[in-house]
């Protein structure tokens, strides 16, 4: 199937995480961006519900030939989910597919499970770069399960697919992160 299309919603939305083309900046209605752990990871991520009313931004992205297996495998802590019909986007009448942590296999985020700063960092550097800096406010606003405090581990980043930031990014998440009343702690996590 050439018309298959996922939608990403955290650090797929950063273009230097993958190579994915075409992609275009999307809305899923109906479900909402969350932080969630699993015990199939040492840290929190972010992940995809149900939930009625909201609209999601976002990527969609075209998986060349219709080959899930690349993207199974680095979203393996997710099962996929047909979001066709509540997706907007301008690629056209192609199936589209989300990732979301299977309720038997999610917990909230908690000391064994953190959040990383280099993920934060690397989602919001995606989401200022497609939606512009008001977009990554929005990401801000919109995530839910937010946890009173983040792993910084931007000297060493853990998260696998960290992007180089600069301090102005740096400053707009700091600044983002005390509008929720999220504070950074150091600690020597591994992802």
């Amino acid at each position: 199937m050439n018309d298959a299309y996922f939608f990403g919603y955290g650090s797929l939305v950063n273009r230097q995480t993958h190579l994915h083309a075409p992609n275009f900046p999307a809305r899923l209605k109906g479900w909402r961006r969350v932080w969630k752990s699993t015990v199939l990871r040492e840290v929190a991520f972010l992940s995809a519900e149900p939930w009625e009313g909201a609209v999601m931004e976002g990527l969609v992205a075209h998986v060349p030939g219709g080959d899930w297996a690349a993207l199974d495998l680095r979203e393996r802590a997710y099962g996929r989910h047909d979001v066709s019909a509540l997706c907007e986007h301008e690629a056209g009448p192609v199936r589209v597919e989300v990732y979301a942590v299977a309720p038997e296999h999610a917990a909230g985020p908690d000391v064994a499970h953190p959040v990383l700063l280099s993920y934060v960092d690397t989602v919001v550097q995606g989401f200022a770069e497609v939606f512009g800096a008001a977009g990554a406010l929005r990401f801000f606003e919109t995530t839910a399960g937010w946890p009173p405090e983040v792993v910084d581990d931007r000297a060493a980043p853990a998260y696998p697919r960290a992007t180089p930031v600069s301090a102005e990014e740096r400053d707009f998440v700091d600044a983002g992160l005390r509008r929720l009343g999220v504070e950074q702690v150091a600690a020597s996590v591994r992802a």
